[in-house]
């Protein structure tokens, strides 16, 4: 997993093997415990978005998206996000999802349609390349996705990139820390969004070093046995953001309890970074 193409190929495979599923994130009650998406407002999106969504929380959750904004999704998957992000902007407003794996642009394309949206445009490209103007998105949202990026500080930098300043950010992300050699080794584990995670401390660093300020973590789940089981696979769970690995043995739980978790980090871009 060296090479970034390598794992550009790896990850759009991964998923486009997921769509096939129909499960969502993590597992039946998993998912629930983490998105913590309005189940009301769930009801109202098209099914195939919500049974192909994988997620580790919910970005839109207390952002202060208001009328009017430009909002990007790094990651869009099958829009659940991009329909949420659509309703707050209304119709004076943009929402731009961008995604590498056709696959899943093409079910994103298919829900939009069917929930009649005409304020989101889709767009094919990777995270550390982001087909999106300097300096023209108000907020940029992404949901269990940067952690599966091989170039993070790329990532973090397009970010600041393309905000407008004091533009906004509402990330849920993946981190670990100390996990043994073989779970950073093992392929599956990358595609169920945890081999890839980097520390909650190097994120934040490489999101500051891009330029982003008033960073801080809102919410944090950490993984511990229960929920390490519902990741691990399986007929009745998936892996966090996709099918999951082979099971983990009782050895392998125990080993990364506790070293996996789930956060949403906010903040903004400052108003004398660059453009």
């Amino acid at each position: 997993m060296a090479k970034k193409n390598d794992v550009h190929k790896l990850v759009s495979e991964f998923y486009s093997h997921s769509l096939t599923k129909s499960h969502s994130c993590c597992g039946s009650g998993l998912a629930e415990h983490l998105a913590s998406y309005d189940p009301d407002k769930l009801k109202l999106l098209p099914r195939d978005a919500v049974a192909n969504s994988f997620a580790c929380g919910d970005p839109l959750a207390f952002a202060e998206v208001r009328a009017g904004e430009v909002v990007l999704d790094l990651g869009c998957g099958a829009g659940m996000d991009l329909l949420i992000a659509a309703e707050k902007v209304g119709p004076t407003g943009r929402v731009i999802g961008v995604d590498m794996t056709e696959a899943m642009l093409a079910v994103a394309r298919k829900n939009l349609e069917a929930a009649g949206v005409e304020n989101v445009e889709l767009r094919a490209g990777t995270i550390e390349h982001l087909p999106v103007e300097d300096g023209s998105v108000d907020w940029v949202i992404s949901n269990c996705v940067i952690n599966l990026s091989p170039d993070k500080p790329r990532v973090f930098v397009e970010i600041a990139r393309v905000l407008k300043s004091d533009g906004r950010i509402s990330i849920s992300d993946m981190v670990a820390e100390g996990l043994p050699d073989w779970a950073q080794e093992d392929k599956e584990l990358y595609g169920a969004c945890v081999a890839g995670a980097v520390s909650e401390a190097d994120y934040l660093d490489g999101l500051s070093r891009a330029g982003l300020e008033d960073l801080s973590v809102v919410q944090r789940l950490i993984f511990e046995g229960p929920q390490l089981e519902l990741l691990s696979g399986g007929e009745e769970a998936t892996g966090c953001c996709g099918t999951g690995p082979s099971a983990l043995s009782s050895e392998q739980i125990a080993q990364l309890s506790g070293k996996i978790a789930s956060i949403k980090i906010q903040g903004r871009k400052g108003s004398g970074g660059p453009a």
